[in-house]
């Protein structure tokens, strides 16, 4: 039964006034959704129909007609409308976060949109300035076809170009030394790495006049044949780490064998069983627990002259008859302690009866830094016990000798102790081990004057450093990696380490007690001094040297590309000669164009052979030049470094 059109009138919600379409916004999935929106509250619209539903109390079944029934295929604008009722039955506060969710997405499409549209923007621009500025600078090249093609055959050319002169210069300087390869001006300086290692200035004052013999050191070292290198290790002087650098680091035909957890290596010459390294890591301590100069100079040529293996370990017994020969052939000889440390004497003591060169080095080290660091260790229980001391073939007496400390170590004892004990052989260790102590009777302090004896000791211990072969300061790493290089002509693999914190240096001292230090150690602060300053002019004169070695290299390379380039040019003269003759004798027809053309023929050889000869001429004089100038120039250089040194005293 159908109801009147009053009481269908009555259902219907009350009519309710349009609203006017909001302005279009740039965001088109806005837009429609606002659309849908207002579709679905207009009264009669279909969406707001189907949002809707059938009145209140009426069943589903009334007044269906097919305009209400919902699509298969609903559109995005009738979808959105669909769930705009749904939306307003969330609460306001749920409803306000998916508004900021839905304006912050509209936000970020709008930024990525203007951001992609602002970079192409950019690019079009900047392409375009790039064109005027190539159209500009290359204008005559670019009169023809597109812009694009020209730069591409632009490029094209400056490659090819390019790799022309990297060709050119491979064939006229085929060198790695070349100086037209080194393109300093684009390269930062490189930093000197010996320079002021010891934060001083690089330029110093000496204070020691030295002959050019006793500044240049350059041992032709066989390794091959019968040289031996001896190593004279002076306690906590970082000879532990040259040691290692010697028989580990060091760049050799045949490398020092080392096992994984023993100390010692084996360093043979290449294709001998016989050792080229007298030292602690690779022979072991064959004269004693750190032997000084009196017990290496006299053992060291018994021990290999006995025993030529490269295991030399003999035992305690045969050391001391090995010191005991030694020390009774230096008895019987004329030359007794008067002249035990001549010319003559030290010549002797560096060879052996088999013909063997010894080459003595050691490492010195800032006398107080090195008190400090043996203190240190002796508090941590060293004690160097097995050390031997064997002087003129015996051992000294407890009376020549006494021991500061009783019991089996002087562990933990404080430093006022160890500076306290008046036989202590840490005080002027450096000295006592690097003289010859046959020249004040060993240890027995009877023999003469101390002031006698100490000038004695200073100047033997001075005298013996100087005519070593090689010494390094432990201050001054690098440099004692050049000059060792340099001496030995030997390379090491890696460069040596400056440690400027060490266990002596953790060590906090007064003035008072560095002072006393000093006055302890008054010797060896003498010899340092002597030696740092012997140590730094020779490296100053090597340097020197290796600068002027390398200024006479760059004048050979030079002459040699200046030779280079004449004769190219004289080639390509002559065969445009040549070329021009053929043109000529081709042209002319006449019956004297043989005659002319043989003469010019016989002229053109005569010249090029003259000048052939003249080349050679000069290639010799150059080469009898260049000589004559490198000895003028190591005189010079001497003269200069000599001359220099006077005006720095």
């Amino acid at each position: 039964m159908a109801l009147p059109a009053s009481a269908v009138r009555a259902f219907e919600p009350p009519p309710q006034p349009e609203r006017e379409a909001p302005a279009r916004t740039t965001c088109p999935r806005r837009h429609s959704r606002v659309e849908a929106e207002l579709a679905a509250s207009r009264p009669g619209s279909v969406a707001a129909s189907v949002g809707a539903g059938p009145p209140r109390g009426v069943s589903d079944e009334f007044n269906s007609r097919p305009l209400l029934e919902k699509p298969r295929k609903a559109s995005s604008s009738l979808a959105g409308a669909a769930c705009a009722p749904l939306f307003a039955l969330l609460s306001r506060r749920r409803r306000r976060r998916m508004h900021v969710l839905r304006r912050r997405w509209d936000l970020g499409s709008l930024c990525r949109a203007l951001l992609t549209r602002g970079l192409a923007a950019l690019g079009h621009s900047l392409k375009h300035v790039l064109c005027s500025i190539f159209s500009k600078i290359f204008g005559p090249l670019a009169s023809v076809g597109n812009m694009d093609e020209k730069s591409n055959k632009l490029l094209l050319a400056l490659v090819m170009l390019f790799l022309f002169a990297v060709i050119v210069l491979q064939y006229v300087c085929p060198g790695t030394e070349c100086q037209l390869l080194r393109l300093q001006a684009f390269s930062s300086p490189v930093p000197d790495p010996y320079r002021s290692e010891d934060e001083s200035s690089a330029r110093f004052v000496p204070r020691y006049n030295f002959t050019r013999s006793d500044l240049l050191r350059k041992v032709d070292f066989d390794i091959k044949g019968d040289d031996l290198i001896v190593f004279l290790h002076i306690q906590k002087t970082g000879g532990t780490t040259f040691g290692r650098h010697l028989v580990r680091n060091i760049q050799l035909e045949q490398p020092c064998e080392c096992r994984v957890g023993q100390k010692k290596c084996t360093c043979h010459r290449p294709g001998k069983r016989e050792t080229w390294l007298f030292s602690r890591f690779s022979t072991g301590w064959s004269c004693g627990l750190h032997a000084d100069w009196t017990e290496l100079t006299s053992c060291v040529p018994s021990v290999v002259d006995g025993k030529r293996d490269s295991r030399l370990r003999p035992s305690r017994w045969r050391i001391f008859q090995n010191l005991d020969a030694a020390s009774k052939d230096k008895l019987g000889s004329p030359n007794t302690n008067a002249g035990a440390n001549s010319p003559s004497s030290t010549k002797a003591r560096n060879t052996s009866k088999s013909g063997k060169n010894f080459h003595y080095i050691t490492i010195l080290r800032d006398p107080v830094s090195r008190y400090l660091s043996e203190w240190r260790h002796v508090q941590r229980g060293a004690t160097w016990k097995a050390s031997l001391h064997v002087c003129d073939g015996r051992p000294p007496t407890s009376e020549e000798l006494p021991s500061c400390y009783t019991g089996d170590d002087w562990s933990g004892c404080p430093l006022k102790e160890f500076m306290d004990c008046p036989y202590n052989l840490a005080n002027n260790r450096q000295v006592r081990m690097l003289s010859d102590l046959t020249l004040v009777g060993c240890y027995n302090l009877s023999v003469m004057p101390e002031k006698q004896r100490n000038k004695v000791l200073l100047e033997s211990a001075k005298s013996n450093l100087k005519r070593m072969a090689f010494f390094g300061l432990t201050e001054f790493q690098r440099k004692t990696q050049y000059l060792f290089e340099k001496t030995f002509n030997m390379n090491f693999i890696s460069p040596f380490t400056q440690y400027n914190t060490t266990r002596a240096s953790s060590v906090e001292i007064n003035e008072e007690i560095q002072k006393r230090i000093e006055g302890l150690n008054f010797l060896d602060m003498e010899l340092y001094s002597y030696a740092k300053d012997l140590f730094l002019q020779r490296y100053q004169f090597m340097r020197q040297k290796d600068h002027q070695e390398a200024r006479r290299k760059r004048q050979e390379q030079r002459r040699f590309l200046k030779g280079r380039l004449l004769q190219t040019h004289f080639l390509s003269q002559g065969q445009g000669q040549s070329q021009n003759q053929n043109q000529n004798q081709s042209q002319n027809a006449n019956p004297n164009a043989n005659q002319n053309l043989t003469q010019n023929l016989t002229q053109n050889l005569v010249q090029n052979l003259t000048q052939s000869s003249s080349q050679k001429e000069n290639r010799k004089s150059a080469k009898q030049n260049a000589g004559k100038e490198q000895n003028d120039s190591t005189s010079s250089g001497t003269n200069d470094y000599i001359g220099s040194v006077e005006k720095w005293r």
